[in-house]
């Protein structure tokens, strides 16, 4: 087992910068096990093979001591995990920690922005620590624009872009209650967050109805799942991916940005690139690739995230 004590000294900077939200290890550190994010004074142990109650117990107590964390939370990941996690959830995702105590709900930063997480809430916790240079980039970009967020989850992107001074930001999600999670994160902040702002429902239904409304945005965020099942149908990035830019590129607005992220091992950063190239294609908008990266410096060697910037001609 990789050295608990030694992997959190390679982070040890991070709380320094006002990082106290970051992963402790990756998959790349472990051999394909485990992963383990730190959460303030939470741990979450993201287990991707099958261990006995004590080997997890064992592993977790490993973490715990080593990061002087109050609790360490579980979440099981088997390759089916995406398909079963609406009716296994608290067999995935124990609502308890399996070491040490309870912390229901606690607040981490991020270069000093506090997010409000749920270590024992679901699989996602409240925040994807891999998408921390993708935050970022959004706030330093986001003065003055118009920035829509699509998929918004928590609503960290938007946060971000609220953070760097943007005129507008819309925050668009299928659940209320990620929404409402959203709002509570932009409190932690001392910002507003009127409800306008926060628009439930289906993205491509939004997409749709603020192109007939005439709202244009100097910023769309794409942040979609790789997989999922909604009204509509089934979403797979691999095939439905140049569709959603397609759509993006309705309601952006002359010379904006699209930045286009998405969490897939399975595909490449070119064949992202020929999907978002496809989309825009599509609606007679040229684009021009700016700028791609991935994960952040506590993801030493992965490749499953892809985060592309797209800025788009000065067409319609």
């Amino acid at each position: 087992m990789p050295d608990p004590a030694a992997l959190l000294t390679r982070r040890a900077h991070l709380s320094a910068q006002g990082t106290t939200l970051y992963r402790a290890a990756h998959l790349t550190e472990t051999g394909g096990m485990y992963t383990v994010d730190v959460a303030g004074r939470a741990g979450i142990l993201s287990l991707y093979v099958p261990l006995t109650a004590t080997q997890e117990h064992g592993l977790a107590a490993a973490w715990g001591e080593a990061a002087g964390l109050q609790g360490v939370y579980l979440k099981r990941r088997p390759p089916e995990a995406r398909h079963v996690a609406n009716v296994a959830r608290e067999q995935l995702s124990p609502p308890e920690p399996v070491w040490g105590g309870s912390l229901p709900e606690l607040v981490a930063t991020e270069a000093g922005v506090p997010f409000l997480i749920r270590p024992g809430a679901d699989l996602s916790t409240g925040l994807f620590t891999d998408a921390r240079p993708a935050r970022a980039w959004v706030r330093a970009h986001s003065a003055g624009r118009r920035v829509l967020n699509t998929f918004a989850y928590t609503c960290g992107f938007g946060l971000s872009a609220a953070l760097g001074g943007a005129a507008a930001v819309k925050n668009v999600d299928l659940s209320r209650k990620v929404l409402a999670w959203g709002q509570a994160n932009y409190a932690q902040s001392g910002l507003s967050a009127p409800d306008q702002d926060f628009l439930y429902g289906d993205v491509f239904e939004w997409l749709a109805r603020l192109e007939r409304r005439g709202d244009r945005f100097d910023l769309v965020v794409l942040d979609p799942p790789s997989f999922a099942r909604g009204k509509s149908g089934v979403w797979r990035a691999e095939r439905d991916y140049a569709r959603l830019a397609g759509l993006a590129a309705r309601v952006t607005a002359p010379g904006g940005q699209v930045l286009a992220l998405l969490n897939h091992a399975g595909v490449s950063g070119p064949q992202l690139e020929r999907m978002v190239q496809s989309g825009l294609h599509e609606q007679e908008r040229r684009a021009e690739l700016q700028g791609s990266f991935g994960a952040g410096e506590d993801y030493p060697g992965a490749g499953h995230l892809k985060v592309q910037v797209w800025t788009l001609d000065q067409g319609r």
